[in-house]
């Protein structure tokens, strides 16, 4: 989520409107004499009410500070005319298109689509395709082309030329000379719907019909269909594959082969993966991963293994990725969820999805049974003799004369829509338009299409007036997302380039920002204390850790490991009463590991510079900002509270 997006949704829950107005209310406050109610505020605190954990939040008089300080912004983007700019009228456009979306829905037509798509869930189609490219819009003749290209190339397929070699040949899809044509395992929702329809319908080991996608004509081979593998949970240890500069290039082999005898030792595998694992979102919690499912890694080898596991605990041997070498243990496999636990999921990515087109026409028919609309047939007889020939050429120009283009072509319900806005459709569709014969049966078959686009239009515009819900929810966004633009000019981008201002705020905190004692020190663990009692003798012989490694391991045994770095006091790495003071320490035992610990350095106590706290402070340098800015506002704009009014609301509310 960006950090727009992020914003507005903090912003909305401080400023959400319910569903429905309440019938009574009253002014609360007043900003320069504009009026705040009772019922926007009541509904408001409701709503956050749950969310809050902070109990000091709940406070009403904090809250109404809050909330009088959330309008004062709002009042002062207005007044900087930052609703005038044109990048915010774009977020605005596209926010409100985004959220009509959810009113363009047919609820019996999206239940088909939810159960088609569930039960092609149950099962993985591995197929390989061959892709002629042809945009979407394309001249009819280009169209054409590229329809006859992949005609022939399945005719060579039918009469016994292998698939695999003409993809590798003749596919434009560009990893096709690579893999000839291979898409491995997928599933529904993971291809463009009428690509998934023909690989759900064409039998195993037979090629599809040709189908026609936005991206061109396709042929598709079934290679294989087997049963959804479901999900899958792992725990993992990865080594990173080493940088090209690196001195040693078998580093990561031979650290991964250590770890993987260790555990072959006995060692627990969630102890190694905390210690060694270079995925550090996993390492703490013991290697463990989010579940997933096939397709979902952006690393088949990686997935292959995980699903090979077949027992909970299993571990498989080290392999290699494109990212690095892994070990992995299974957890727990997950069955395909019921019908019931997907139903959400699968019907956010119906809308998102080109099955969403069943759902359009459907709701085509709807509207033109909800709203009542004429053709003007007398009108369009006149235009359709304006269309000419040119038309299935994409070389049509709208006329300039010969018709009153301000004459009514379509009324829908008080709504006059002029002859030019059909005209200026007709000039845009061209290219995308069926080759339909004569010219006058085409511009008819136009004409029905732009009153279906005229009527969701109107529906389009209306929304406000037939759902307050929608517009409630416009007018919130609208303020949070011009309170977005006001925080970015005047705090955000403020704290990130005032240098003087941030340095002398550094200089009145910087005692809050401390560094912990720190040490330069290795760290030596085995499970075996005579190996670390051998390594203490050979540090007191001058012997470094590398060497250590090397005389202590053997070729099928690992004794040993080592990690060197700069640890800070508390940190979980160090061994429990690790001393900070430079020499080596006595052996400590954690579990089944013995620990010693050889400190070379000891960093005190101390402030941390500007750099080394940057981050962290530029985010209280906003919040010191925007306090005072507040404070600022509430001069520069005239509040009044009503505390009368205010007290009634306190008594209902509590």
């Amino acid at each position: 989520m960006n950090s727009k997006k992020l914003f507005l949704g903090v912003a909305l829950l401080v400023a959400f409107i319910a569903n429905a107005q309440t019938k009574s209310k009253e002014v609360l406050f007043t900003i320069n004499d504009k009026p705040y109610y009772t019922d926007e505020f009541s509904r408001v605190y409701k709503k956050n009410l749950d969310l809050v954990k902070d109990e000091s939040q709940k406070d009403l008089n904090l809250y109404l500070d809050l909330f009088i300080g959330y309008k004062l912004k709002v009042n002062k983007a207005y007044k900087l005319g930052l609703q005038d700019g044109q990048a915010y009228k774009n977020e605005l456009k596209s926010y409100r298109t985004q959220l009509a979306k959810n009113y363009f829905n047919d609820t019996k037509i999206t239940e088909e689509l939810i159960e088609e798509g569930y039960n092609r869930l149950q099962k993985e189609i591995k197929a390989s395709h061959i892709l002629i490219l042809v945009d979407e819009n394309a001249a009819p003749q280009d169209t054409l082309k590229a329809y006859n290209k992949i005609k022939d190339i399945r005719n060579r397929i039918v009469k016994g030329e292998k698939f695999e070699d003409l993809a590798a040949q003749l596919s434009e899809d560009p990893s096709a000379k690579e893999n000839k044509g291979d898409l491995g395992y997928f599933t529904a929702f993971r291809m463009v719907y009428p690509f998934e329809n023909a690989a759900f319908t064409t039998p195993k080991g037979e090629v599809s019909k040709i189908i026609r996608t936005r991206f061109g004509y396709h042929i598709l081979k079934i290679n294989d269909i087997r049963p959804n593998r479901g999900e899958v949970t792992v725990a993992h240890i990865m080594i990173l594959n080493p940088k090209p500069e690196d001195e040693d290039q078998n580093k990561a082999e031979n650290t991964i082969n250590d770890i993987y005898k260790k555990i072959n030792q006995g060692e627990k595998f969630e102890e190694l993966a905390k210690q060694f694992s270079e995925d550090k979102s996993s390492a703490s919690k013991g290697g463990v991963l989010n579940k997933f499912s096939s397709g979902q890694l952006s690393s088949e080898e990686f997935e292959n293994m995980a699903f090979s596991l077949k027992n909970a605990g299993d571990i498989s041997k080290p392999f290699k990725s494109q990212f690095g070498w892994h070990i992995v243990k299974l957890i727990e496999k997950h069955p395909v969820r019921t019908l019931e636990e997907m139903k959400p999921e699968l019907e956010t990515k119906i809308g998102k999805d080109e099955r969403s087109k069943r759902i359009v026409e459907s709701l085509q028919e709807k509207l033109r049974k909800k709203y009542k609309f004429k053709k003007e047939t007398k009108q369009l007889a006149t235009i359709s003799k304006l269309i000419t020939n040119d038309y299935y050429e994409s070389k049509w120009q709208m006329p300039t004369t010969g018709f009153d283009g301000k004459a009514t072509i379509l009324t829908i319900e008080n709504k006059k829509i002029e002859t030019n806005a059909f005209l200026e459709y007709l000039e845009k569709q061209q290219k995308s338009a069926s080759p339909i014969k004569p010219i006058n049966k085409l511009v008819d078959t136009m004409y029905d299409k732009f009153v279906d686009e005229q009527l969701n239009t109107y529906y389009d515009e209306n929304l406000e007036t037939e759902f307050p819900e929608f517009f409630y929810v416009m007018e919130e966004y609208r303020d949070g997302l011009l309170l977005f633009d006001l925080m970015e000019k005047e705090i955000w981008n403020r704290s990130k380039t005032d240098t003087v201002g941030l340095e002398n705020f550094y200089k009145a905190n910087k005692d809050k920002h401390l560094w912990k004692k720190r040490i330069d020190a290795t760290i030596f663990s085995s499970t075996k204390k005579d190996m670390i009692e051998k390594a203490i003798s050979m540090l007191k012989k001058g012997a470094k850790p590398q060497e250590i490694k090397d005389k202590l391991n053997t070729k099928d045994v690992v004794n040993i490991m080592i990690n060197t770095n700069t640890f800070e006091e508390g940190n979980e790495t160090l061994p429990k009463g690790t001393k900070f003071e430079v020499g080596t320490s006595s052996i400590t035992k954690d579990g089944e590991y013995y620990f010693a610990t050889k400190v070379d350095k000891v960093m005190p106590e101390g402030v941390k510079t500007l750099e080394e706290c940057r981050g962290k402070l530029t985010n209280e340098y906003q919040q010191y900002l925007e306090q005072h800015w507040v404070e600022d506002l509430k001069k520069e704009f005239n509040v009044s509270v009503n505390q009368a009014v205010f007290e009634k609301v306190k008594t209902e509310l509590k």
